[in-house]
């Protein structure tokens, strides 16, 4: 049995560690690490995502390329207790198309499910897609999202905890094997604000095309469900009725329309939130290589709720 060990300090600075898996058997696998990011309720959901997706690429022929992949979260998961991966098929097909669904547990119970769907590349077909928005600063251009996060503890009159807290946030976007540029925010014609940052991982060699695409769904899940808090004007640090209460992840969903792309190199991801209320909020995003190449469109819908400084009668304890 491989050891497992909980890093307490924060994330992995190797994305390699943080998505490593045992196999215990042909469709059964096991994590070898996990994290809670600074003053979350479980473990970060894009290892959780990363993880299962490395697991179902395992089993699938060779051959084939994920082109889809869809996940729900169930439960938190604790990053004290590894997490198992168990990986069927619903869909086995040798021709075009192959589907494995992925369910994880934790404690005997279902902490989360994954379903994809792997493809035969098909060359030749004709393809359109949404030009890269226009006049972004290149990242050479942008700070670390770390040197804002410094600023933020600099300024006069926040409490000792807000301050604490932002200080924490530097020291994780420092150890994390990702690197974030914030980009821009703009507001577009029809009156939606986006969301563009910079993002690429650290120093990593040039994995294969399978693996650039765990990478990717790992880094896709940072900073995305935040763009509905921050359609709502919502952050941590704020006071009542602008302090973010809760935020958590319910699903995920990515397509593929890539499969040579380096994660090692600066991805420009657009975000938008085209509707929040009930304490729920969707977000929807696209991912850019610097050239301009759309690889991935993606969306998401999550818990995002506003601490409104009282606690309700009729409150119910969540489950997330």
């Amino acid at each position: 049995m491989a050891e497992f060990t909980e890093d307490s300090a924060g994330e992995h600075e190797l994305i390699t560690a943080s998505l490593e898996l045992e196999q215990l058997d042909a469709k059964l696998f096991r994590s070898k690490s996990l994290w809670t990011p600074v003053r979350a309720r479980g473990v970060f959901g894009g290892q959780v995502i990363s993880q299962a997706l490395l697991a179902a690429t395992r089993c699938v022929e060779e051959g084939f390329a994920v082109h889809h992949r869809q996940c729900y979260f169930l439960l938190s998961a604790d990053a004290s207790i590894p997490i198992l991966y168990y990986v069927e098929h619903i869909r086995d097909g040798k021709l075009v198309f192959s589907a494995p669904v992925m369910k994880a547990a934790q404690n005997g119970r279902w902490i989360f499910m994954l379903t994809c769907s792997f493809q035969r590349p098909e060359h030749g077909q004709p393809s359109h897609s949404w030009p890269m928005p226009r006049h972004v600063p290149v990242p050479d251009d942008c700070p670390f999202q770390e040197e804002g996060f410094m600023k933020q503890s600099e300024r006069p009159g926040i409490s000792d905890d807000t301050r604490q807290m932002f200080l924490q946030y530097v020291q994780e976007r420092k150890r994390s094997p990702i690197a974030i540029k914030p980009a821009s925010t703009v507001t577009t014609t029809d009156g939606l604000v986006q969301n563009m940052f910079w993002m690429r991982a650290k120093n990593i060699p040039k994995f294969d095309s399978a693996f650039q695409k765990c990478i990717l769904a790992y880094l896709s899940d940072l900073n995305f469900i935040g763009t509905a808090a921050r359609s709502l004007k919502l952050h941590s640090g704020g006071e009542p009725p602008h302090r973010l209460g809760m935020i958590s992840s319910l699903d995920h969903s990515i397509w593929f329309y890539d499969h040579d792309f380096d994660c090692a190199e600066w991805l420009l991801y657009v975000m938008i939130s085209p509707r929040t209320g009930m304490g729920r909020g969707v977000v929807h995003g696209r991912l850019y290589t610097q050239q301009g190449n759309l690889i991935a469109v993606l969306t998401q819908e999550g818990v995002v709720r506003a601490d409104l400084g009282e606690r309700s009668k009729n409150s119910v304890k969540p489950k997330l």
